[in-house]
């Protein structure tokens, strides 16, 4: 674990609510400089502890109205890479996780609507070689949407 002190988690945080708080804002806060923020974050930066922001877009405003989680079960443990690739190229697949229990990889996918998402699971995702089948479970609302805290 990297050395951190106080200041730096407390950056940190800030920055997680809103990666967006300008270095005064931050050091208002914090009661410190604007310097000693901008020095903070490089070295967190450097250290590989923080790797870059975010853009958050709201897809239902962009007419993208289904939230999916989705178990892939692989034929092969073995083919998880080989999956990822082809995973990687369908634009609908957000995220995707290697995970211990039931399922292979857990993936969250945004479709437009059902026929899209039908389109998506029938045509892109089953079509992947290596996955033997998936489970779906439509999201009907996102209760809690945060980042962690330090």
């Amino acid at each position: 674990m990297h050395q951190l002190d106080d200041l730096d988690r407390g950056i940190l945080n800030i920055l997680i609510r809103n990666a967006k708080t300008s270095y005064s804002e931050i050091a208002s806060q914090l009661f410190v400089s604007s310097g000693t923020i901008h020095v903070r974050i490089k070295k967190m930066e450097r250290m590989n502890v923080i790797t870059g922001s975010r853009l958050i877009v709201d897809y239902q405003l962009l007419g993208f109205d289904i939230f999916v989680f989705l178990g892939i079960y692989l034929e092969k443990s073995s083919y998880y890479e080989k999956v990822v690739e082809q995973l990687r190229d369908i634009p609908e697949v957000i995220s995707a996780h290697y995970t211990t229990g039931a399922y292979s990889i857990f993936a969250q996918i945004i479709c437009r609507d059902t026929s899209h998402l039908r389109e998506v699971l029938h045509e892109k995702i089953q079509q992947v070689d290596g996955i033997q089948r998936t489970e779906t479970f439509i999201s009907l609302e996102k209760s809690i949407d945060r980042s962690g805290i330090v």
